[in-house]
């Protein structure tokens, strides 16, 4: 049952909006099979086993409450001089995911991507905008969707998981499609590392924020550009906007590094925060008034200088431009998670 575990967790993903959440529904999901392996009379595969009570948990785990969402789904933009609203809850937000988590063991089919067009169709079925237009189908829409279009299963096979019948998962299907298409997720690019336009303009995009270079910055970014930072409800439009905010509320930014990683398919950074003399403390006591967590120790061999974690940056490109950017600031969670590191020397 463990080799199926990685493609798993990217079903769990896709219905759930976030790998906290999902690795939970994974490990309750192998319990839930061990647990009744005595019964498991082998009419259907050990891996469609596995997915229908994958889909029972993540169910449960979705039954009565809110739908996770973006901050640009729940009010409209904030003014760049806003104070900064009070956090909301984890459980309010899409949490991006590492692709190696949502990938690995199995993106599509149990062997993983077989061709590049099928990894195409995984990435894109993980894009920060396509988790968010997920989560507005019903849970049991949202299974076929995934199953159907996603992993590729073919309708009987979706109907034998669900324990349905053929006409309800295509019924089930055109629904969450006539969903999808009354409110459309906004295309954007996937990460594309041999793409050389692509990459000039990411190299462009650190060079500018490492510099804090708002003019050089605002020149990337989409006229209808939106930046984001969960847990705070708060998001700004248009590079003006967002140039604002940056040289006012947001200039903590100033003095940055940033690590490249991968989120959802999408470009992304850890961004670390300098350490000004004596500021390590004060620097604990503000991000967890930010994100709305406990104040964290200061990690080991850190020190005036240090460079130390403040958001996970989380990039959407359209055309040649920044069309999103989005700061995950509970990097408690997120950094050990994509792999980067507690600190960076000065």
């Amino acid at each position: 049952m463990a080799g199926h575990r990685g493609e798993l967790t990217g079903y769990c993903y896709r219905m759930l909006g976030s790998p906290f959440e999902a690795e939970d529904a994974v490990q309750e999901t192998m319990i839930r099979a061990w647990r009744s392996l005595d019964r498991f009379e082998g009419r259907a595969s050990l891996r469609t086993w596995l997915y229908r009570i994958a889909t029972n948990v993540c169910s449960d785990h979705a039954a009565g409450r809110a739908r996770r969402a973006r901050p640009v789904d729940l009010t409209g933009p904030s003014g760049p001089a806003d104070a900064l609203p009070r956090p909301l809850p984890e459980a309010t937000w899409i949490v991006p995911a590492p692709d190696a988590a949502v990938f690995s063991g199995g993106a599509v089919g149990a062997g993983g991507p077989a061709d590049p067009a099928e990894l195409a169709v995984a990435r894109e079925s993980v894009r920060l905008a396509l988790v968010v237009a997920l989560q507005r189908l019903a849970p049991r829409q949202r299974a076929v969707l995934i199953l159907r279009e996603v992993l590729g299963w073919s309708a009987a096979e979706t109907a034998e998981l669900l324990d349905t019948t053929v006409a309800s998962v295509n019924s089930a299907l055109q629904r969450a499609r006539a969903t999808l298409a009354a409110s459309p997720a906004a295309e954007t690019d996937q990460l594309r590392p041999s793409d050389e336009e692509q990459r000039e303009l990411l190299a462009r995009y650190v060079a500018a924020f490492e510099n804090y270079d708002m003019d050089a910055l605002t020149a990337l970014l989409h006229e209808d550009a939106t930046m984001t930072m969960p847990p705070l409800e708060l998001w700004l439009r248009g590079p003006l906007d967002i140039a604002e905010f940056m040289l006012g509320t947001g200039s903590v930014c100033r003095d940055s590094r940033l690590v490249p990683t991968v989120a959802n398919g999408s470009p992304a950074f850890g961004q670390y925060h300098l350490l000004a003399p004596g500021e390590a403390e004060q620097h604990a006591a503000v991000h967890a008034a930010v994100t709305g967590t406990e104040v964290s120790p200061v990690p080991d061999g850190v020190g005036d200088g240090s460079y130390v974690p403040w958001s996970l940056i989380v990039l959407e490109l359209s055309e040649g431009k920044i069309v999103g950017v989005n700061h995950f600031l509970d990097t408690d969670r997120l950094f050990p998670l994509f792999g980067l590191p507690p600190f960076l020397e000065g």
